[in-house]
């Protein structure tokens, strides 16, 4: 505000990783929702609501789980982030009611701006900037509408989410396809040096059988690779998108993480892949996995536009005008 150098705020109560770290350093002796400085950050007052919301469970989820995704989606993302530590107990309670509705907003903050991106650059990229590959220190993200640091709000919810990531990884086994497609996509943005959660999503994707499910978990350990490079995760995405055997939107769904994870050309054999499988009835039915339905715009299904994006970057971008055929 009035020209204060947003570093003179880092560690202090309008941060919100100091905020989260606090609420995770104590998260031992219970989580207190009033204890937490809500109103330092944009909308907090409604997060804790939709926060207290799920947490109750005697309303429906829907209100709730909407504000916190429209904070993401309106680039105001740090009361969201500093919901997340309460989001985890929620939906890791597989009794609780709201369980799975918590699961499906919790990881919103930890991706910044990555609404309608599908290039084969920025799509399940971290950053902003594809030209950064220094150590995490969120700097390049810029502000966000509200004029908090938007790499704050991001590097927050990945916090959170690292440190519970314990908690999550069951969840990659629950008997719910649609829990184990959320739970993949919050657990691919845990920092993951040892690549404990990828090995954890590579040991699912063994057992795994249904196909979008299997498809959701090919995504995540892309995403979670392109975090941390590891070169024979790359050639095994080769031979999911070459297996003939495999279901066809887990090959698509290899084909896009294989694009994402090397710079290489894109082979012939994986042009027909995509030719092949990639038909408008089956991009519809992929936007049920959240990074086809985040990559979605202009009317163009999520894995449309991927391959738009990635393969023909030259086309223009489809012309969405409500109004086009009543003129």
């Amino acid at each position: 505000m009035d020209g204060a150098d947003l570093a003179s705020f880092a560690g202090g109560a309008f941060d919100v990783r100091a905020v989260v770290a606090g609420i995770l350093s104590g998260s031992r002796s219970g989580l207190f929702l009033d204890a937490v400085p809500w109103g330092n950050f944009p909308h907090g007052d409604d997060a804790r609501e939709a926060v207290h919301l799920l947490h109750a469970g005697d309303k429906p989820a829907r209100h709730a789980t909407d504000v916190l995704g429209g904070l993401c989606a309106n680039d105001s993302r740090a009361a969201a982030a500093l919901a997340v530590p309460f989001l985890i107990p929620i939906a890791t309670d597989a009794h609780h009611s709201h369980c799975a509705a918590a699961l499906g907003v919790l990881s919103g903050p930890a991706r910044a701006r990555h609404f309608g991106v599908a290039s084969r650059d920025e799509l399940l990229l971290h950053r902003t900037d594809p030209r950064r590959h220094a150590p995490d220190d969120y700097d390049d993200y810029g502000v966000e509408a509200t004029g908090s640091p938007a790499g704050w709000s991001v590097a927050a919810a990945r916090a959170a989410i690292t440190a519970e990531t314990p908690a999550l990884l069951p969840l990659l086994n629950d008997s719910a396809p649609a829990i184990r497609i959320d739970a993949a996509y919050a657990l691919a943005t845990a920092a993951d040096p040892d690549r404990t959660v990828r090995t954890a999503l590579a040991a699912r994707f063994a057992t795994e059988h249904d196909a979008m499910v299997r498809a959701a978990l090919l995504l995540a350990a892309a995403e979670t690779t392109r975090a941390h490079a590891h070169p024979p995760t790359v050639w095994w995405f080769r031979e999911r998108w070459q297996d003939r055997t495999e279901a066809p939107e887990v090959r698509l769904a290899a084909a896009i993480g294989w694009l994402c994870l090397t710079d290489e050309p894109a082979p012939e054999d994986l042009h027909q892949t995509i030719d092949t499988f990639a038909t408008d009835e089956r991009a519809h039915a992929m936007d049920a996995l959240p990074w086809m339905n985040a990559a979605a715009g202009s009317g163009e299904p999520g894995l449309r536009r991927c391959i738009r994006c990635m393969l023909h970057p030259e086309e223009p971008e489809p012309y969405d005008d409500p109004w086009a055929f009543s003129r």
